[in-house]
Order: structure tokens, then sequence, then C-alpha cells
């Protein structure tokens, strides 16, 4: 008996929607990660994206737990000297839901060209309302 390797053929993706509403950001990260991967089928191969297409609503209703809304800090940086910028997890939230959690999810990805290919399949949005209906996405309850 051999093992049997997906072809790019053979992989089926669905579109699955998920709502953040009152839920912790790093435990829903690791979550939706698994799902981009493809870490909940029995085709999972590591070397391969058979992970589903992930639409995340109400970003802006997740919650940090403890100190982490003030002692959280996000870096970014221009590539040019003095061009570091940080920015905290409040600060984030407020003007920019969908950055935190896509932050979160990518930082929990390989970091390859693979990890780079799999959070493209992630739609965040702040609000209930979405883009992908056409998709039909399904909505999915969060294991935890």
């Amino acid at each position: 008996m051999g093992t049997h390797y997906p072809n790019p053929a053979d992989i089926r993706r669905d579109w699955l929607l998920i709502d953040l509403t009152g839920l912790t950001v790093g435990r829903a990260a690791s979550q939706i990660a698994n799902i981009l991967r493809g870490k909940h089928k029995a085709t999972f191969t590591p070397h391969l994206d058979v992970g589903d297409f992930v639409v995340c609503i109400n970003a802006d209703k997740v919650k940090l737990t403890g100190d982490k809304l003030d002692k959280k800090f996000y870096y970014f940086n221009s590539g040019f000297p003095g061009g570091m910028k940080s920015a905290s997890a409040r600060t984030l939230l407020a003007k920019k839901p969908e950055e935190l959690i896509t932050i979160a999810v990518r930082r929990m990805l390989p970091r390859s060209p693979l990890g780079r290919a799999t959070v493209s399949k992630l739609k965040v949005f702040a609000g209930p309302e979405h883009n992908h209906q056409a998709q039909q996405p399904k909505p999915y309850k969060l294991p935890f």
C-alpha cells in the first residue's frame, strides 16, 4: 500500500464563516490557522495547501485578556532609517480590527511561500457584513 498524496485537482476547498464576537484573539487565531492549513481534514499534507477559505466577521468585537489592550504593542517598519512605528493593541483594535486578527493568524502560520499562500485565503471584516455571499460560506463554530 502506498501513501496517497492529493493532487491539486483532488483538493476540495470549502468556505467557512466564523463570527468572532466575544472570542479571545489568540484562541480564535490558532483555530483559524489550523483550518487555513487544512489540519482538520483527513487529507492534510504538510507540503501542500489543502485548507479551506475562512471569512471572519465582527473582528471589532474580539477581546484580549489581562492588560494586553494597553501593554501589547505591534511594531511596523518601513525599511528606511527611523521608519519604525508602533501601535498598542487598543489603538489597532479601534482603527484596524481586521489587521489585529490577520497579524495573529499570520504569525501562527509557517514563514515560507506556503504560509504566505495560506494566509491569502483569510478574509477578515470588522462588521457583520462581508462581500463573499456568492461563495455561500457555511457558518462554523470554533471548537472551544
